[in-house]
């Protein structure tokens, strides 16, 4: 799959995030740290103190028994997502290379979500539209997820 290979575009070399199944606990702390990135706020105590306003992590950890890892958008060379996209919402970042959503433009159709062969694009409950996805922590060196993995099970490369 071309997903899952090291993309080396015109532009620059895309870093992404590799989940390494073996070492993953399953602790949920690359959840954690997604939303309080994207919440806003200063201190976890206060991005979780009002649930009601928290953003949607864009990792989650799947188990399947004993097995535990961390999905999250793969940024793909050939990502079917940004084809399939009618309301220009999914673009890539010229820069880094990374896949973007902009919920403004996101006109609630799912395409994006139905050909995402991982299944790391989610719906919002409330307002329909995408929900959570991925952004590799615009501006950071290196993402929340990634820099607050206790077993070093998500890497950044």
């Amino acid at each position: 799959m071309p997903c899952l290979s090291l993309a080396v575009s015109t532009r620059t070399k895309m870093k992404r995030i590799y989940a390494k199944e073996e070492v993953c606990i399953g602790c949920r702390l690359c959840e954690i740290h997604c939303i309080f990135e994207h919440s806003g706020h200063q201190t976890l105590v206060k991005a979780f103190s009002n649930r009601e306003n928290l953003p949607e992590a864009a990792v989650r950890v799947e188990e399947d028994g004993a097995i535990s890892f961390a999905l999250q958008c793969r940024h793909c060379e050939d990502a079917p997502c940004l084809a399939a996209c009618i309301g220009g919402a999914m673009t890539r970042d010229p820069q880094t290379g990374a896949v973007k959503h902009d919920e403004e433009k996101c006109v609630g159709c799912w395409s994006c979500i139905m050909v995402c062969p991982f299944g790391a694009i989610r719906t919002n409950s409330e307002t329909g539209k995408v929900g959570s996805k991925c952004d590799l922590c615009a501006g950071k060196e290196t993402p929340a997820c990634v820099a607050h993995c206790p077993n070093e099970a998500l890497v950044y490369e």
